[in-house]
């Protein structure tokens, strides 16, 4: 796990995640997960409530990575076939794989969703605008929908707590705020590449609401 965010490194691990034929390299995808952890961690424990969680999830993907069924975790498309083939999967109730490769990626993949639209809005953003405000609007159209009431509740309490917009820039280490926002520019189409192919294999093969 990275110590300190790179926003660089971000850019380049979800280079790397893809394929000539677009299929997405897990390990890779991990890594760029890594760099955004490293990121939420890097501003306090306002982000711990998800942070903690991918944290699990990349564990378990980890695992699978470097078990006796590794051949068949190398990219997303690979594990989805493979453990669709196998009934590894709870299609419709929690069952006997409540860690399977398809669910927990799913909850990553959700997280990404909420992240991609948060810096988008940082990308984008002028000087008098709030983090608090931009982070709770990429929540409420992407994680939130799976959240509780209460943990939406909790959530929405704790982005008042996000520090100021020159904060977030400078925790990416990438020089200067023109530097960031073309930085961000390069590195979120890549995001929002891996994700929407991640989102279309899900599609196709009902996997989006997985219990």
């Amino acid at each position: 796990m990275a110590d300190t965010f790179s926003l660089q490194r971000v850019l380049e691990t979800f280079r790397s995640s893809l394929s000539e034929e677009k299929e997405v390299y897990i390990k890779y995808y991990i890594a760029g997960w890594q760099e955004l952890v490293a990121f939420m961690n890097s501003l306090g424990s306002v982000f711990s409530f998800i942070s903690k969680d991918v944290v699990s999830k990349i564990q378990i993907l980890e695992n699978f990575l470097s078990g006796e069924n590794r051949s068949h975790y190398v990219t997303i498309q690979s594990m989805v076939r493979y453990e669709l083939e196998n009934d590894l999967v709870d299609l419709t109730k929690r069952g006997s794989h409540p860690e399977s490769g398809c669910r927990t990626l799913l909850r990553l993949h959700r997280a990404l969703r909420w992240l991609e639209l948060f810096l988008e809005r940082l990308r984008t953003s002028s000087e008098d605008s709030k983090t608090s405000v931009m982070c709770s609007d990429a929540y409420n159209e992407s994680l939130a929908q799976h959240h509780p009431w209460l943990i939406r509740k909790a959530v929405g309490v704790a982005f008042c707590a996000l520090p100021g917009r020159d904060t977030f820039f400078d925790v990416m280490n990438a020089g200067d705020q023109t530097q960031v926002v073309a930085l961000l520019g390069e590195s979120l189409p890549l995001i929002a590449e891996v994700y929407q192919i991640t989102e279309d294999l899900y599609v196709k093969n009902n996997l989006l609401e997985l219990p």
